[in-house]
């Protein structure tokens, strides 16, 4: 019996081993498929969610649509934008927001069923933080934390526990990728892809990578700081001085240092770069790219007809690990 225990163990551990998701040095381009949602990815063993910017979607690896949830929000006046996803235990971690060009208000953690697509419950946002923005999410499978990114303002992202919903801290991004767009987490380290190239010219966005595997609680303390007036700008008062304000403030954060992970220079065409993951079967990097459409302050001005678009295209771009 002690035996039959003992390999049952082991089995369990190379199973969890299997399905961990690994960061790789090198990839190839392995195949594109085309989807509806234009937000984020997330990935299990067997299928692909993908998060529109009012819809969530399931779809096989084959790239077949199994399931739609077009009507997500629980109170649509509130919020009206998902970005990234994640998933995580057979529930689906996205950022949900109302943004209406170029910021965020109402900003939550809501959590889905895999299964179905439904609405679970709500993790709340601390405003203290400094975040206005949610652009996408991460969860560190190891650390039992979620972290969020922020597309107004890139300069950090936002560190929440699991275990208890509550902030937990954020880390600077040095130096900062503007525009962040997604995030993911594996071996310690999170990816980040940025819109930071220019469509226009076709010059290609950009993925980054930092090591987060040492990460300490700052939290939330009573102090003094600026009010902000826009995320890069100060309130002043009558008299020209400085308004601040006395309350709950972050505590601290962790200095990040990014480096370039991988240039985008092989999709079909310069555009809108979105949320990534990595399939935790096989390693491969799925990233969501949109393109043919015209972005001002993160909201399409439509196509491109002019170069033959009638409509944007969004696509997911499966790399299969090389090394």
């Amino acid at each position: 019996m002690k035996k039959i225990f003992v390999s049952v163990v082991l089995i369990v551990a190379s199973l969890s081993t299997l399905l961990a998701q690994h960061i790789g040095e090198e990839y190839r381009l392995k195949r594109v498929i085309p989807v509806e949602g234009r937000q984020g990815i997330a990935i299990d063993e067997n299928y692909y969610y993908v998060s529109n910017t009012t819809a969530l979607y399931k779809y096989d690896k084959e790239g077949n649509l199994l399931m739609t949830n077009d009507k997500p929000f629980q109170d649509p006046k509130r919020v009206n934008h998902f970005g990234d996803i994640d998933i995580f235990n057979g529930e689906i971690y996205t950022g949900v927001e109302l943004f209406e060009y170029g910021r965020g208000f109402n900003i939550a953690i809501a959590v889905y069923d895999a299964e179905t697509l439904q609405w679970k419950r709500d993790i709340p946002w601390s405003p203290e933080s400094g975040q206005v923005e949610v652009s996408g999410l991460a969860i560190d499978r190891e650390k039992n934390m979620i972290w969020m990114s922020d597309w107004v303002d890139s300069r950090y992202v936002y560190c929440y526990s699991l275990e208890t919903g509550k902030y937990y801290t954020k880390m600077q991004c040095r130096p900062t990728p503007y525009w962040t767009q997604g995030i993911f987490i594996a071996d310690g380290k999170m990816l980040f892809t940025a819109d930071d190239g220019e469509s226009t010219y076709q010059i290609p966005d950009n993925i980054y990578i930092a090591d987060i595997s040492e990460v300490s609680y700052t939290g939330l303390v009573e102090g003094t700081e600026v009010v902000r007036e826009s995320p890069f700008s100060v309130k002043l008062d009558k008299d020209g001085k400085v308004v601040t304000r006395t309350g709950l403030i972050a505590g601290g954060a962790k200095a990040g240092r990014l480096e370039l992970f991988r240039e985008m220079s092989d999709f079909r065409r310069a555009g809108e770069i979105e949320g990534l993951s990595i399939d935790p079967t096989n390693d491969d990097l799925v990233v969501l790219n949109n393109r043919g459409t015209q972005i001002i302050l993160g909201m399409s001005q439509g196509p491109i007809k002019e170069e033959g678009y009638t409509k944007e295209i969004r696509e997911l771009y499966i790399y299969e690990r090389v090394k």
